[in-house]
């Protein structure tokens, strides 16, 4: 048995996310059918984390375990060649049995797009968020940095149905090692990087640091949300359009 790990590069705009879904196109399902085409097996890879429909990704990690003797050099060829051109495989390593594309990450980088543009390209529309009312961006610049640390970020996160059925008793602290705002010619781009992130987490995050380039609410505000530990709290979902998977730290 051979653990190979992937590097997965993809356009999210088509597909229902990365988890498997029944009469949907996603990306672990369409990964699963190119690998079982090529090596006659049934697997599920595993991702370091479940994108949503329409995250891109620039560089998801993936894992799964394989019988086949097919050199690794040789799955990139075969795999690109029969998946769709929104998905293409970077490389493909062999890794230690114990190496698990999740279970193994200590952390990972997002970065969310917004177009600040009056007119957004039609050719760019699918990859960002536009946005192209006032903002106060330097008020955005100076609080990003105030949800770095460890905290509970609940208020910043989604319910997430799978999570929620299992019963356990789940944690929502995470600790951000970094988080910033910066202007990159017409573009308003956020970088966070973290020991982990919940669902919806990212956008629920930019959705709140609009409301401080708005005027809606202060960058000393944010202590208050994260303490409220309350969805009602923080500010609306950004869009999936604008946000990507970036790197997966080991």
């Amino acid at each position: 048995m051979r653990n190979l790990k992937l590097t997965l590069s993809y356009d999210g705009s088509e597909f229902a996310g990365w988890q498997v879904q029944p009469n949907l196109p996603t990306i672990q399902g369409t990964l699963a059918s190119c690998i079982g085409r090529i090596t006659g097996e049934k697997v599920l890879p595993q991702g370091s984390g479940r994108t949503d429909a329409g995250v891109h990704a620039l560089a998801q990690i993936v894992t799964f375990v394989t019988e086949s003797s097919v050199p690794s050099e040789n799955f990139v060829k075969a795999l690109n060649d029969i998946l769709p051109a929104s998905i293409r495989v970077l490389s493909v390593q062999e890794a230690a049995p114990d190496f698990h594309a999740r279970h193994s990450a200590r952390g990972k980088t997002y970065r969310y797009r917004i177009c600040r543009a009056a007119i957004c390209p039609p050719f760019l529309a699918r990859y960002v968020w536009h946005y192209p009312f006032p903002l106060d961006e330097q008020a955005m610049i100076l609080s990003a940095p105030s949800v770095e640390g460890e905290h509970d970020f609940t208020s910043f996160a989604a319910v997430d149905p799978e999570r929620e059925s299992d019963g356990a008793t789940v944690s929502n602290v995470r600790r951000i090692f970094s988080s910033q705002w910066e202007r990159q010619a017409d573009e308003l781009v956020y970088t966070v990087e973290g020991s982990g992130f919940l669902h919806h987490m990212v956008r629920n995050l930019v959705g709140t640091f609009l409301l401080v380039g708005k005027g809606t609410l202060h960058p000393q505000d944010f202590a208050r949300i994260i303490h409220a530990r309350s969805r009602s709290a923080a500010g609306a979902t950004a869009p999936a359009s604008g946000l990507y998977l970036v790197n997966v730290e080991y």
